[in-house]
């Protein structure tokens, strides 16, 4: 059986985007995909130092949760990565736990998995955009399948502004993602 994680990137709990991430990752599992939730604001993440140890042995030398969290996404067929936006991009935070899974990218791990991206802000049209760009970035780098919330809004991805759980343009942008996620997944490994 398949499986997808969502990691939330934002410093808050059960905010917005974590609303996002689990209304995504709830229309997911209706379709009969395992999934998981990823909240990182009470995890202990490092920066990435910059060593480059990771090019030799394929693991991080700083002891934190980026063990257990590196292990995760690189078992999941599908990655969810959300953030709030921050002056325009993803959070520190989010960005810190992209730059730790520098050691997957050796072993080519986002080759076959399907990666979306969410993202919060104050005001429509407040960065949302540039942060799931941000995001899709590293997904692309990594070799992932990135996709986009499909029709009929086909964008970058889910995008909300305000209270989520009354956005009701976050909300359908999040069933979107999650069928085309879903869509993918089932073609890579179904071959239907």
């Amino acid at each position: 059986m398949s499986k997808v994680v969502g990691i939330v990137g934002s410093p808050r709990a059960n905010g917005n985007t974590e609303f996002m991430v689990k209304t995504t990752l709830n229309r997911i599992k209706e379709s009969g995909i395992e999934t998981e939730l990823i909240t990182l604001h009470d995890k202990n993440i490092n920066y990435c130092i910059g060593c480059d140890s990771c090019k030799k042995t394929n693991k991080c030398v700083i002891n934190d949760d980026m063990q257990e969290l590196t292990k995760k996404v690189k078992d999941a067929d599908g990655i969810i990565m959300s953030s709030p936006v921050y002056f325009g991009d993803m959070t520190g935070l989010a960005k810190s736990f992209i730059d730790r899974l520098r050691p997957l990218r050796n072993i080519h791990a986002f080759k076959f998995k399907v990666c979306g991206a969410i993202s919060t802000g104050g005001f429509r049209n407040g960065g949302q955009e540039t942060t799931i760009h941000s995001i899709y970035d590293f997904f692309l780098i990594q070799g992932g399948i990135v996709v986009g919330d499909d029709r009929p809004t086909a964008h970058f991805g889910a995008t909300g502004v305000g209270n989520t759980s009354e956005d009701e343009i976050a909300r359908d942008t999040c069933i979107y993602l999650a069928d085309r996620m879903v869509d993918v997944l089932t073609k890579i490994n179904d071959g239907e």
